[in-house]
């Protein structure tokens, strides 16, 4: 399969008629939410927005996102679009970067060079991989997408292709959070003799969607309390956005498709919730990592096949490509980051994985490679040091 290099080169008339939809955002009236407990607090949303339209410079961050390497590809009829950074070391080893939602490949924008070239980051050149950063199927430059039934299972099918057909890897490492922990469980699950290894920085069953093979109350282990109730918490108070985007996401698409105000604000309140930011998102972000992620979703008008992501992971369920145990057979590390949104137990991961490494991190949450980049990178180089 080939590759074809690609640039961002978003046209003027977009970023005018984004410029003008800013201006004339209709805000939604709004009182008794300081503390976000209603969902996006108003005050802070009129300042990204305002942000975002007069001072939030795109063509300097497109200049930024362009120092990488880009490609497109098509496999099955899918666009496919990827950063492919080759490693600076004795012996490289292939390894895949897939984000989450409502991530996208630039979440990975500060660990990709420091994984590829450990020297000039502090490291050590024998710890060099060849990284390949895709957008998920329906995620930013992976558009349009118009075939159904593509989730996070056959997404691993589809990595397989790329590194495989497209790069010429036979044996490659794979890691992710969020959509981006479920592909890589699954290439650990399904092609576990392709795979270095797999690391991941959020748990959960493969079966997630439709089924059930996680922990019990009694995995929790001293050291592990309120991590159940913190789970309990976000399926009861959290999961709203993933019962509409699971059941209707088509519904919602055509709003946040001409609001790029209401993108911002699905977005933003997740940024803020999920990470470990103590309620001041800035803490993590800054705006301009806010609007970049904005941008991203509303250049390429992208939300609505992200959304979709949801319903076909719900609607097309997991079905295993084999009965053993561990599920996950590839050789696993995991990181733990203490504000993930939901926290797995050691117990259960000895069970699903081939556990071979498990650090519980002293800080964040849920967008890892943006939020500690250093520690995560440290803890891949650590893991896959034994594996080459």
């Amino acid at each position: 399969m080939r590759k074809e290099p690609f640039k961002i080169e978003v046209p003027q008339t977009v970023l005018d008629d984004l410029h003008g939809r800013l201006a004339r955002t209709r805000f939604a009236p709004e009182f008794a939410n300081d503390d976000w407990r209603y969902g996006t607090n108003l005050a802070y949303l009129k300042q990204l927005v305002e942000y975002w339209r007069d001072r939030f410079d795109w063509r300097r961050v497109e200049r930024d996102i362009n120092s990488f390497a880009h490609y497109k590809t098509e496999i099955e009829g899918i666009p496919i679009h990827f950063i492919h950074q080759p490693g600076k070391g004795p012996r490289p080893i292939p390894l895949i970067l897939t984000h989450g939602w409502p991530w996208t490949f630039w979440d990975f924008n500060k660990v990709i060079r420091p994984l590829a070239d450990p020297v000039a980051h502090g490291g050590d050149a024998a710890d060099a991989f060849d990284v390949v950063v895709p957008s998920l199927p329906g995620y930013g430059f992976s558009t349009p997408l118009t075939t159904t039934g593509v989730n996070y299972w056959r997404t691993a099918d589809l990595w397989v292709a790329l590194m495989r057909d497209v790069l010429g890897y036979d044996r490659f490492a794979a890691q992710g959070g969020d959509w981006g922990a479920l592909v890589t469980a699954q290439l650990g699950h399904k092609y576990a003799e392709r795979m270095i290894g797999v690391h991941v920085n959020l748990l959960a069953a493969l079966s997630f969607f439709g089924g059930s093979d996680g922990p019990k109350p009694e995995d929790f282990g001293p050291d592990e309390q309120g991590w159940l109730e913190r789970n309990r918490n976000f399926i009861s108070n959290e999961s709203g956005y993933m019962q509409l985007q699971c059941s209707k996401p088509q519904t919602v698409a055509f709003a946040l498709n001409d609001s790029p105000a209401g993108l911002c604000s699905w977005i933003l309140e997740k940024r803020r919730t999920w990470s470990d930011c103590g309620g001041d998102v800035e803490r993590r972000f800054s705006k301009d990592d806010l609007c970049t992620t904005m941008m991203l979703y509303w250049i390429t008008e992208s939300y609505g096949t992200s959304a979709r992501y949801y319903y076909e992971a719900a609607h097309n369920l997991w079905q295993p490509a084999h009965q053993r145990r561990p599920v996950v057979e590839a050789p696993t590390g995991v990181s733990v980051f203490l504000k993930e949104v939901m926290l797995m137990p050691r117990k259960w991961a000895e069970r699903y994985y081939n556990l071979k490494r498990w650090t519980v991190m002293p800080s964040g949450g849920h967008f890892a490679p943006m939020e500690e980049p250093h520690r995560l990178v440290e803890d891949i180089r650590a893991f896959f040091r034994g594996l080459r």
